[in-house]
């Protein structure tokens, strides 16, 4: 058993709280970061899995995202560009199987038109509530008490245009259904990446991915800390009580404890109630962390001896929001001469699948995938579903959000310190939320928070 006397002790060794670690280190302040997992990198995860290099977790890197990329450069991580050259396919409402290019799918003028009009709707929100404050709008309590399925059907009659449009934030980035959240946190979502527009096109969202995979962020913030990441180590408990003006913090884990004065929460808030506090956080907090959860999806990781689709002239990009398998992109690793398919199954699809033998299950994600592509796509040499519903430390898919009403509700407090415990994770960014990008930014503001707190209680007492 470690017995350690740090300045600030961080729960979690994600991209967060290794970033707030290196931060808190660069300033003087000495720091123990507390994994339960047996790795670094939270819900970044790079794993060979029958000889094929899968990026189990998140991987993707977009344009705006330039803390996370001047965070690669610190750490001499390179990119690349993800393959996106030739037509790609959408199956539309009728099962229409169709070839394009551009950002548009093409459905009818009529559909075009809606969609259009409810992604001009979605940009105009966007930009007028913002990703930093969203619940203090004077929309935010009209918006967040109604669900972004009833929005989208108050603001446009064509379903398929709704379904078009919800299967970029509901299947596609908050993993459940349009009916279970609302349309200010819609709106966030939006926000956080600079627009609508932008969740909508693929080539921007999903623009890059690092050479090695994204776990890499993770693994060598870690190897710069040390001995200072304790890996195996879940935290139990976290006593605190006031002292001189400040706070002594004792954290209880299964390798350490850890004395210190301040801590960092660097986990998804659905993870909080594995801790026990002492003395116990305050009301507003037990019943925020209830109206905040994770969503569900399968990531399909299907690899083949050459990327088949590409002599079809088929850029492996395809959509579907009525389809199994509503998302899938060419992910070839860099420099691999094999091909690489993701596909995405969300939501209610998702739950539908674990019901089935595991035979069964892969048989139907292939058959969708093959669909779009082709009966080839039904013989991969390699065949992996990332299943982070049911890893013991993350319990769902991508970020946290609010039900009906709670972001309005409790954001504000969201970041709220309770004595010298801290909150820090991809769940609580603005910019980049529910992105490596945001739990970055999320780990370099809670650690100037904390240094700034440092800072004032060095001073003297006029």
């Amino acid at each position: 058993m470690l017995n350690l006397d740090r300045d600030v002790v961080i729960v979690g060794a994600g991209p967060s709280g290794l970033t707030a670690a290196r931060e808190l280190k660069k300033a003087g302040l000495t720091v123990a970061v507390l994994e339960a997992r047996d790795r670094v990198g939270g819900r970044t995860w790079t794993d060979t899995i029958d000889g094929a290099m899968l990026e189990i977790g998140g991987q993707w890197v977009s344009p705006d995202q330039t803390v996370l990329m001047e965070t690669l450069e610190e750490l001499g991580l390179e990119m690349y560009s993800r393959y996106r050259e030739g037509e790609s396919i959408y199956i539309g409402a009728d099962g229409k199987h169709s070839r394009y290019t551009g950002a548009s799918f093409p459905v009818s003028e009529s559909t075009a038109v809606e969609m259009d009009k409810l992604t001009a709707i979605l940009d105009g929100l966007a930009a007028e509530i913002g990703a930093e404050e969203p619940w203090a709008h004077p929309k935010a309590r009209e918006l967040d008490t109604i669900s972004f399925h009833h929005w989208l059907r108050r603001n446009s009659a064509d379903e398929e245009a709704c379904n078009n449009i919800g299967l970029f934030i509901a299947g596609g980035m908050l993993t459940k259904p349009a009916h279970a959240f609302s349309a200010l946190q819609a709106v966030l979502m939006a926000a956080s990446a600079g627009s609508f527009s932008n969740l909508t096109d693929e080539d921007f969202i999903l623009d890059k991915r690092v050479i090695g995979g994204m776990q890499q962020v993770s693994l060598r913030i870690a190897a710069e800390l040390g001995d200072d990441v304790v890996l195996d180590s879940p935290v139990r408990t976290i006593n605190w009580e006031e002292v001189d003006g400040g706070h002594r913090v004792s954290v209880e884990s299964d390798r350490a404890t850890v004395n210190a004065r301040f801590v960092i929460m660097a986990v998804p808030p659905n993870l909080y109630s594995r801790v026990s506090f002492n003395p116990p956080l305050p009301r507003r907090q037990h019943q925020m962390h209830q109206h905040q959860s994770l969503g569900l999806v399968i990531k399909v990781h299907a690899v083949y001896e050459t990327p088949f689709w590409r002599d079809k002239g088929l850029s492996g990009t395809c959509f579907g929001a009525g389809s199994l398998v509503q998302e899938v992109y060419d992910n070839t690793n860099h420099g691999d001469t094999r091909g690489t398919l993701v596909g995405f199954v969300s939501d209610e699809k998702a739950d539908a699948m674990f019901e089935l033998s595991e035979e069964d299950r892969k048989a139907a994600i292939l058959d969708s995938i093959a669909e779009y592509l082709g009966d080839e796509a039904k013989n991969p040499s390699v065949f992996y579903l990332s299943d982070w519903g049911s890893e013991e430390w993350t319990r769902g898919a991508y970020a946290s959000s609010y039900d009906l009403g709670g972001l309005s509700r409790y954001g504000k407090d969201q970041h709220a310190a309770v004595g010298p415990i801290y909150w820090s994770s991809s769940d609580l960014a603005a910019e980049g939320y529910q992105h490596v990008d945001g739990a970055v930014r999320m780990g370099k503001k809670t650690a100037a928070r904390i240094i700034a707190a440092n800072d004032r209680a060095a001073q003297p007492v006029a």
